[in-house]
């Protein structure tokens, strides 16, 4: 078995990214939107790179069918422990599946889905095209991708609030950048991931901006009303320029029915 990769950033994540305003804002604003695509309950919903379950928990609460595909087998121990905590309905409708997201279409036997999520993954790898094009062969006829990645309109605001001039100059021309948990993180735009939905069949439905204002300011948890922070990031985030302007994006892509 190969080296888990994201063992060593598992604690990182779930109890340290996920547990900040932030995180809990990027959960809330990102299930709402998805809301307004996704089908009434019960639908099938495949999470790739799924990691803790953060995203999918909510929709198994509602009555979603939610597989987990994560190639992480410490991301996804902390989900079956997160699992632990739910009632027995909520757990029967979670299913945790290990292996890498290029090969979703495979490891789940062929199987189509009336919504695949992907969020937070393109960003680490060298080239998005090979994921999205696995994604895309799950969706079911009518069904909808939803894609989160890294702006890459937007990489010079974080070095520039930080006053590191130089590297702002320079990022106005990067594809990527070191992310918070110090992994390099590279860029998309909603422009190139919608080309990429459209060679896999599917037209890109609507964008959103996720972490416009929480990106830039460290809010302490005990501290900060978060249920009005994320009201505020979830207006902001359908709304020109402010969407523009996010950390990263929302992209939802759907297929013909």
């Amino acid at each position: 078995m190969p080296d888990d990769a994201w063992a060593a950033l598992a604690e990182a994540f779930v109890d340290g990214a996920y547990a900040t305003v932030k995180g809990r804002v990027r959960t809330y604003v990102l299930h709402q939107q998805l809301l307004r695509h996704l089908p009434t309950a019960p639908a099938a919903v495949l999470d790739v790179g799924g990691g803790a379950a953060h995203q999918s928990l909510p929709l198994a609460r509602l009555g979603h069918e939610v597989t987990v595909l994560d190639p992480s087998p410490a991301m996804l121990a902390r989900a079956r422990q997160r699992l632990e905590a739910e009632p027995e309905s909520v757990r029967r409708r979670v299913r945790l599946l290990e292996g890498p997201g290029e090969r979703a279409d495979v490891l789940t036997g062929g199987r189509l889905f009336d919504a695949v999520l992907c969020h937070g993954v393109l960003m680490y790898l060298p080239d998005p095209a090979p994921m999205v094009a696995a994604l895309c062969r799950c969706v079911a006829p009518g069904g909808v991708l939803s894609l989160m990645a890294l702006n890459g309109r937007t990489l010079a605001v974080r070095p520039a609030l930080e006053q590191r001039w130089s590297d702002a100059l320079a990022a106005f021309d990067a594809g990527s950048e070191i992310g918070v948990l110090g992994t390099e993180t590279r860029a998309d735009t909603v422009e190139g991931l919608s080309g990429l939905l459209r060679d896999g069949g599917l037209e890109a439905e609507a964008w959103y901006g996720v972490w416009l204002f929480t990106d830039w300011l460290d809010l302490p948890l005990d501290a900060t009303d978060v249920e009005a922070v994320a009201e505020v990031e979830l207006r902001a985030a359908s709304r020109d320029p402010y969407r523009q302007l996010s950390r990263v994006f929302h992209l939802v892509g759907r297929t013909a029915a």
